[in-house]
């Protein structure tokens, strides 16, 4: 599947993705391979096949919820880049 320039563009633009003139080719080629290889999922042929929603029948498998106390938190937070009343800080992830 064809894929222009100005296509790829507003694609990155919509994921917020900076890309330079010298990438332009590499990804229009990456993109368009991940297009094809889509069409050709969609071709394949599913008649007589059964709906199946997961690779097996264990639905909705959850662990019990428990409390535990984790009673080293300098070991735990050693490798925090920063940390900020005994808890992780992270950059801010929300553009607004």
């Amino acid at each position: 599947m064809q894929v222009s320039k100005d296509e790829l563009l507003h694609i990155a633009n919509l994921a917020d993705i900076t890309i330079s003139e010298d990438e332009i080719n590499q990804y229009l080629i990456n993109l368009e391979e991940i297009l094809n290889f889509a069409e050709v999922v969609n071709k394949a042929p599913i008649e007589g096949l059964e709906i199946t929603i997961g690779a097996n029948e264990r639905k909705n498998i959850f662990r019990k919820d428990e409390v535990k106390i984790f009673e080293d938190n300098e070991a735990l937070l050693k490798n925090a880049p920063t940390k900020d009343l005994n808890m992780f800080k992270i950059p801010k992830v929300i553009n607004t």
